[in-house]
C-alpha cells in the first residue's frame, strides 16, 4: 500500500508546494512558482537530476514563438494541435491537447528569456507530422544540455532541491486531499514531509517490466532507453486518490539506437533522404512515418536490427548532433566508398542494397508509401549505423484537465491538491504508439509543469 492516513505522520517539515521530480516538468513547475515568490520543495530521487530529459534529444514543439518570428516561420496553436491529433488520429485529449498548445509558445518564450536558457529554434528539416519548424532545442541538441540549463536556472532562484529523496508513500484523507510524503534515503532512514499541494512530475512506467508487459506487451523484451526509476508510482498513487490511469497503452519507442553503443542516432538522417535495410539488405518499411512506431518496425526484423544508411550530405547534418558525434567518435558509423564496399562492411547482400540505394533516386510515392520525391537519392561515399528499436518512455498516464490538475475517475471533478506532468500524466498521443508526434514528451513536460505552477499560484 502507497497510500497512508496522516495520522501515521511524522512530518519534520512542510512545504507550501511539494514536487516529485526533478526533470524539465518538475524544475519548469518549480521556476514558475519561485518567479512569483512561492515557497517550494523539489524531492528527486537520484544523486544528481537527470531523468528522462536528459536521454532526450532536449527538442521542445511550440507554436508562434519569438524564435519563429525572427526565422519567418508562421505557425499557430491550432495549426500545432491538428498535427498532433493528426499524428494521434484524433484520439488525443482534446481539452489538454488545446491547453499545451496554446500555452508552449509562450512557455518556450518565457524558458529562453532565463539568462541560464539558450533555445534556439531547429532549422533545415521537420520531423514526422509536423507542418512546419517548431522544435526548440539547446545548440547542441542534447536533453542533458537542457536539463544542465533548467538546473542552472533554479540554483539562480534559490530553489530548494532535495536529491536522493526516494518517495515511497503519499499520506492522504479519504477525500484525497494529499497531506505529504514518506522519503526514504539510501542508507534506509525515512522522513515525513507535510504539503500543501503536491505536483507529480516523476514520468512513467517504462522502467516497470511488470507494467511494461501487461500494457505494452510488444515492447516487453524491447531495450529501455529511459531512466529506470521511471516505475509507475505516480499512476498507481494517483489511481489509489480516486484519480484514473488513460491511454496507458500509449508510448514513445524509437527505431535508431545504435547497438551495441546504446546511443541515439537522430531521425532526420530519415527525414532528410537516408533509409534503413535489414540484415539481407532490403528496406522494410517507410522511414517517414515516425521514428517511435518504426521501433515496433526494426523490430520486426532478423535479430531486431537494421542499418541506418545515408551518404555524405547526410552524415555532415548529423554532425550538427552531439550524439551523433558521439556515435561516430565511437566508431558506430560505418564508412564506405562505394555501395560493394558498404555491403561488405556491414554484411549484407551487394545487389539488394544496391537495389535499396538506387529506390531512393526514384520519384513519386514508393510500395511502402514514402513520397521519394522530397529528398535527392543517395550517393557515394556512404554511411551506415547498425541500429535497434527500444522503448523510450511511456505516454499513458492519469487523466487531467488543462490545468493540470489530475481529475477524479469518471468525473471531470478535480482531486484536491494534486496536479501531474510529463509522464505523470496521460499525455497527447492517443492510445498507441503510431500516435507519437515527436516531441510530444518534452512538450507535455514543460508545458503541464507551466501550466501547473500557474495554477497553484492562483491559490
Amino acid at each position: 500500500m502507497t497510500l497512508l492516513s496522516p495520522g501515521e505522520a511524522s512530518f519534520s517539515v512542510t512545504a507550501p508546494v511539494l514536487v516529485i521530480g526533478a526533470g524539465a516538468c518538475g524544475l519548469t513547475a518549480a521556476l514558475t512558482l519561485r518567479e512569483a515568490g512561492r515557497d517550494v520543495l523539489v524531492l528527486e530521487r537520484d544523486a544528481s537530476p537527470s531523468g528522462s530529459t536528459a536521454l532526450s534529444s532536449g527538442m521542445i514543439p511550440a507554436a508562434g514563438t519569438q524564435r519563429q518570428a525572427a526565422a519567418g516561420v508562421t505557425d499557430t496553436p491550432d495549426l500545432m494541435a491538428a498535427d498532433i491529433q493528426g499524428k494521434a488520429k484524433d484520439r488525443a485529449d482534446p481539452a489538454v491537447t488545446a491547453a499545451v498548445t496554446q500555452v508552449a509558445g509562450s512557455t518556450v518564450d518565457w524558458l529562453d528569456s532565463l539568462p541560464e536558457v539558450d533555445l534556439p529554434l531547429v532549422t533545415g528539416f521537420l520531423y514526422p507530422g509536423h507542418s512546419v519548424e517548431r522544435m526548440h532545442a539547446p545548440p547542441n541538441r542534447t536533453g542533458e544540455a537542457l536539463m544542465g540549463m533548467l538546473l542552472t536556472a533554479a540554483g539562480r532562484m534559490d530553489i530548494d532541491i532535495v536529491t536522493e529523496a526516494h518517495v515511497t508513500a503519499l499520506f492522504a484523507g479519504e477525500d484525497g486531499r494529499v497531506k505529504g510524503v514518506r522519503v526514504t534515503r539510501p542508507d534506509g532512514t525515512v522522513e515525513d514531509i507535510g504539503c500543501d499541494t503536491l505536483i507529480l512530475a516523476c514520468n512513467g512506467y517504462g522502467g516497470n517490466k511488470t507494467m511494461v508487459a501487461e500494457h505494452i506487451p510488444e515492447m516487453a523484451k524491447a531495450d529501455y532507453f529511459g531512466h529506470v526509476g521511471n516505475q509507475g508510482d505516480a499512476v498507481r498513487w494517483g489511481v489509489e486518490l480516486g484519480g484514473e490511469a488513460k491511454h496507458m497503452s500509449a508510448y514513445q519507442g524509437h527505431g535508431s539506437v545504435a547497438v551495441p553503443h546504446g546511443i541515439l542516432i537522430t531521425w532526420a538522417l530519415m527525414m532528410e533522404g537516408g533509409i534503413q535495410v535489414n540484415a539481407a539488405g532490403e528496406r522494410f518499411s517507410n522511414e517517414h512515418q515516425g521514428y517511435s512506431e518504426q521501433s515496433v518496425a526494426v523490430l520486426a526484423q532478423p535479430g531486431k536490427v537494421a542499418w541506418d544508411v545515408f551518404d555524405d550530405r547526410i552524415h555532415k547534418l548529423g554532425m550538427e548532433f552531439d550524439d551523433y558525434r558521439n556515435a561516430s567518435d565511437q566508431r558506430a558509423v560505418v564508412h564506405a566508398n562505394s555501395v560493394e564496399d558498404l555491403a561488405s562492411r556491414i554484411g549484407v547482400d551487394a545487389r539488394k542494397l544496391a537495389a535499396a540505394i538506387a529506390e531512393t533516386h526514384a520519384v513519386g510515392t514508393d510500395r511502402f508509401g514514402r513520397d521519394l520525391s522530397v529528398n535527392p537519392g543517395l550517393d557515394a561515399p556512404f554511411y551506415a549505423v547498425k541500429v535497434t528499436g527500444a522503448l523510450f518512455h511511456t505516454q499513458g498516464g492519469l487523466r487531467i484537465d488543462g490545468a493540470a490538475r489530475v481529475l477524479r475517475s469518471g468525473t471531470d471533478d478535480p482531486l484536491p491538491n494534486l496536479y501531474a506532468g510529463g509522464g505523470a500524466a496521460c499525455g497527447v498521443s492517443g492510445p498507441e504508439v503510431s500516435g507519437y508526434l515527436s516531441g510530444n514528451g518534452l512538450l507535455t513536460a514543460v508545458t503541464l509543469g507551466r501550466l501547473a505552477g500557474l495554477d497553484v499560484r492562483k491559490s
